[in-house]
């Protein structure tokens, strides 16, 4: 592995594919992102993302994120990973560690690995999703021992819509899902703008926020051992064990 950590992520979408980059430059020290963008459908139903998912659009970017030489890779999609399940999504982990050779995962684990490290145990979702596919979400979290105490859907139906929500409006959404009991609020959608933000979440909210590249990014410094303490970026950065 050279100084420099070489980040593969792997996403669906164009929509707030910079959020990556701003937040490799954010880091200290500062990480490669190499990105490859995979088929996607673009839907937020069920079906349409289990096909986002598929190991065959999956393993054709592992193809071409392979000439970038990474040291770990990222499959930076929330619901084309959760609903296939924990275990769904941790298959498809393990086919692209095997096709790259490399510590792999995705956003949906480390939503999981995340709340772990903090000790998280009761959480409320914010997600911009349609019902069905935000239920699909909360599934995925208690089947690994979370409480989901509050769920919020915004009945998105794109990610291209997604990205166009404005910080105001992801504030305003972010504190409207908090629950008393909730630890922390989670925030599922790649595709929604928070890297440039994300202190201000916290701040706005009054506890943690964990949102989708925030994790992602995360779980790769931590896959590569990578993880140290970071500021403006969120409680979860400044956690490095």
């Amino acid at each position: 592995m050279s100084d420099t950590l070489k980040v593969g992520i792997l996403y669906p979408l164009y929509s707030a594919e910079d959020d990556y980059p701003r937040l490799a430059a954010a880091l200290k020290p500062a990480v490669d992102v190499r990105m490859v963008h995979t088929d996607s459908p673009n839907l937020h139903r069920i079906d349409e993302t289990q096909i986002t998912g598929s190991r065959e659009f999956l393993l054709a970017g592992a193809d071409e994120l392979r000439s970038h030489d990474v040291d770990v890779c990222m499959w930076a999609c929330t619901s084309g990973s959760f609903v296939f399940g924990v275990e769904g999504a941790r298959r498809q982990a393990q086919d692209l560690a095997d096709a790259l050779g490399v510590p792999s995962s995705s956003t949906s684990l480390a939503f999981l690995s995340a709340c772990k490290a903090l000790g998280l145990r009761k959480v409320a979702v914010a997600a911009t999703y349609p019902e069905e596919l935000s239920k699909a979400f909360r599934s995925f979290l208690e089947a690994d021992g979370l409480e989901v105490v509050h769920m919020g859907c915004l009945g998105v139906w794109t990610g291209d819509e997604s990205a166009l929500i404005e910080r105001d409006e992801v504030l305003r959404f972010a504190r409207a899902n908090d629950h008393p009991d909730a630890e922390a609020v989670l925030i599922p959608d790649t595709a929604l703008h928070t890297v440039g933000f994300q202190s201000e979440l916290e701040t706005a909210v009054g506890k943690t926020v964990l949102t989708a590249n925030q994790v992602t990014m995360w779980e790769a410094l931590r896959l590569a051992n990578r993880l140290t303490q970071q500021s403006g970026l969120g409680q979860l950065m400044e956690v490095t064990a």
